[in-house]
């Protein structure tokens, strides 16, 4: 499980996570648009953010039910939910993917498809990360800088998560 701010890098790096551990990969967002028929982005518009996290919600509970041994991508807000967040201390290893607001402000400026970060991206992403550091924290069991190249970021992760495994 994969943890972290919008902009970190859970989807690029779980993929290849996924295809080191030989695991399948799943993006809670992605699973989001096919519950639903509609993108993110038009969920939070049309429905609200409080619509948007309940379906979140139910996404998460349905994949951290699942048996199949997978590496999930949760979107960044996944955590401000109770009931995921102690779903996520079940459910196996959780790695909190961490960056600094610099990074990720340059990393979400690449895509439109980000609506809570449609006004003031910096100040957006600085309130965000204080609002749910303490949460990441909660539940991770591994923490990860990802300001490192892509495959050194990877091989920490599966190195962790083999570890873990081992034990």
């Amino acid at each position: 499980m994969l943890i972290g701010m919008m902009g970190v890098g859970k989807s690029t790096v779980g993929r290849r996570v996924a295809r080191e551990l030989s695991r399948s990969f799943v993006d809670s967002d992605d699973e989001v648009v096919a519950r639903t028929g509609r993108a993110v982005a038009e969920i939070f518009a049309t429905d609200g953010e409080p619509a948007f996290r309940a379906i979140e919600e139910e996404v998460m509970a349905n994949l951290l039910a699942s048996q199949t041994p997978s590496v999930i991508a949760a979107a960044g807000g996944s955590v401000l939910s109770s009931s995921t967040r102690a779903r996520l201390r079940e459910s196996g290893t959780v790695v909190w993917m961490r960056a600094p607001v610099d990074v990720l402000v340059g990393r979400t400026s690449r895509g439109t498809h980000r609506p809570a970060l449609a006004n003031d991206p910096r100040a957006t992403l600085t309130q965000m990360e204080t609002d749910r550091e303490a949460l990441y924290g909660e539940v991770a069991d591994i923490t990860v800088d990802c300001t490192a190249p892509i495959t050194a970021v990877v091989g920490a992760i599966v190195r962790s998560v083999n570890e873990v495994d081992a034990q």
